[in-house]
């Protein structure tokens, strides 16, 4: 792993390691990055000293006490990075950590890209402040594109500063903080600059792979819980996914823009409808109707295609490695030293076996 610088005085340093998160294209953006990640770094305690603080409230200290556990479980049973990330706290009084601003041709489902120094391409731009984010979001709709804000609850400087747990999330159950935390570690393990869609399914599927190991050191009952909700975000998935292959073919069509714009709308109106049927087996579950709570558009749709699309892949690279983490972390990063076009090509092949 990467050194880490050990302290935030040093200009230069702290230029590149926000880079890493971010990246710039303009000076107010570089400067809202730049403050926004000092002032959450400003506003971390380590957890400890936050248990031994008298004033802490006593359900903030249990879920605080939960969380240092699912930390400590992650470097000891998931092989993840063992260092002082996601073992301080901040409190935060907002929704979120930052918004991150994606975007896509209205007919078409390939994200925009923005690229930065050190990460390399990635189909998004993040901001601290939400009003900044919308501010972007229009400007990048004046253009054409169609636009998604998004909160992100905490995020991932890979390894070059300890990141803090925010207070976005210590209200989350707990097998969804300890998703995020191992999703986030495993950036810090791997990173491949300019393959997001390889990222991101990587660190889902170690979120994944951590999270029922995890629960099966608690009782089976959390974790027969888990998988129906699991099973519950897959049918989801699958929807999402169904309707952006759907949305992909439409696009291919030489069809009038007003066409087009006609067809496009059905196919989401559709995707509401079938989603409608799918919760009627859910028992009354309900927790992804805010997905569907907006005007909808392709670039609520490219995300999900990001996150989802190599997972099956990593699943056999898994058995590959007969279940065993540090085995499985060799073989990513072996795919992460090939080009683009042959990581592509072998995660192809371990999709079909």
């Amino acid at each position: 792993m990467k050194q880490r610088p050990k302290t935030l005085g040093c200009g230069l340093i702290l230029m590149t390691a926000f880079l890493v998160l971010q990246g710039c294209s303009s000076l107010s953006y570089y400067s809202q990055s730049i403050g926004g990640h000092l002032q959450l770094m400003g506003q971390r305690r380590p957890i400890v000293a936050v248990l031994q603080d008298p004033e802490t409230p006593d359900s903030l200290k249990q879920q605080l006490a939960a969380i240092k556990q699912i930390r400590d479980f992650a470097s000891d049973s998931l092989a993840l990075p063992d260092n002082d990330s996601y073992r301080s706290y901040a409190d935060l009084e907002r929704d979120a950590v930052v918004w991150s601003v994606v975007a896509a041709p209205q007919f078409s489902m390939q994200p925009k890209q923005w690229c930065y120094l050190v990460i390399g391409c990635a189909s998004y731009r993040g901001y601290f402040s939400r009003q900044s984010a919308d501010l972007y979001a229009d400007e990048l709709r004046a253009q054409g594109l169609d636009v998604a804000v998004e909160p992100v609850p905490a995020y991932s400087t890979l390894g070059w500063f300890d990141d803090p747990l925010p207070s976005t999330i210590v209200g989350w159950s707990s097998p969804r903080i300890a998703g995020l935390i191992f999703h986030e570690l495993a950036h810090q393990q791997l990173y491949v600059k300019d393959d997001s869609a390889f990222n991101e399914a990587f660190a889902g599927f170690v979120e994944e792979v951590g999270v029922v190991k995890w629960l099966e050191d608690q009782d089976a009952q959390r974790l027969e819980q888990w998988q129906r909700s699991q099973q519950r975000e897959q049918q989801f998935i699958g929807l999402l996914l169904e309707t952006r292959k759907q949305l992909q073919v439409l696009f291919d069509q030489a069809w009038t823009p007003d066409q087009m714009q006609q067809r496009k709308a059905t196919l989401y109106q559709s995707l509401r409808e079938r989603y409608e049927s799918l919760k009627k087996t859910w028992e009354g579950y309900s927790g992804f109707d805010g997905w569907f709570d907006r005007d909808l558009n392709n670039a609520h749709l490219v995300s999900i295609a990001t996150y989802e699309q190599w997972k099956p892949a990593l699943k056999q690279l898994l058995i590959e490695a007969d279940g065993q983490l540090p085995a499985f972390y060799q073989a990513c990063r072996s795919l992460g030293l090939l080009s683009e076009e042959e990581r592509r090509k072998r995660l192809i092949v371990l999709m079909a076996l």
